[in-house]
């Protein structure tokens, strides 16, 4: 069930998301928050060098493995504007991350880049509990979902 306070943290991703389209990325952030409710580290995707594993959702979870412990990982939720890619969730479950809200799934961004005749990826779109066994997911959430696709949308007109 997606809360009030998540559509903030939703909405934070997606102006994540817009800060790495407008730096030449594919537009996706995430935010890792604690169980209190603070925001412990966010981050946007960084693959224009050509690094194609510089996922926010990837440096969160290397960050929480580094500045958290187990419980506190384990309580902490992350958000984001695209549902995690396969290499993603597994770094989320490897690390033992709590929750994930995701404004729009993998399902629906494999749909738009069909519409938009992009070639699908080498690597597989799939549900992030076609890799974590025993997680928590939200989402997606339609009126964020079409602010994601517009950002998408935007990021291939100019390839």
């Amino acid at each position: 069930m997606i809360n009030d306070l998540d559509m903030k943290h939703l909405k934070r991703c997606i102006e994540l998301a817009r800060t790495a389209l407008e730096a030449g990325d594919q537009p996706f952030g995430s935010v890792l928050v604690s169980e209190s409710g603070n925001v412990l580290v966010e981050d946007h995707n960084h693959i224009a060098g050509g690094d194609h594993t510089q996922h926010p959702e990837f440096y969160l979870a290397r960050w929480a493995a580094e500045n958290m412990s187990p419980e506190e990982r384990s309580k902490a939720t992350v958000y984001t504007s695209g549902e995690h890619c396969p290499m993603c969730a597994a770094a989320h479950g490897w690390v033992g991350l709590g929750r994930i809200v995701y404004a729009s799934s993998s399902a629906q961004f494999a749909q738009w880049l069909n519409e938009m005749g992009i070639p699908a990826s080498r690597v597989r779109n799939l549900a992030i509990q076609e890799v974590i066994r025993d997680i928590t997911v939200d989402g997606p959430v339609p009126e964020l979902a079409e602010q994601v696709k517009e950002l998408h949308r935007k990021y291939y007109e100019k390839k």
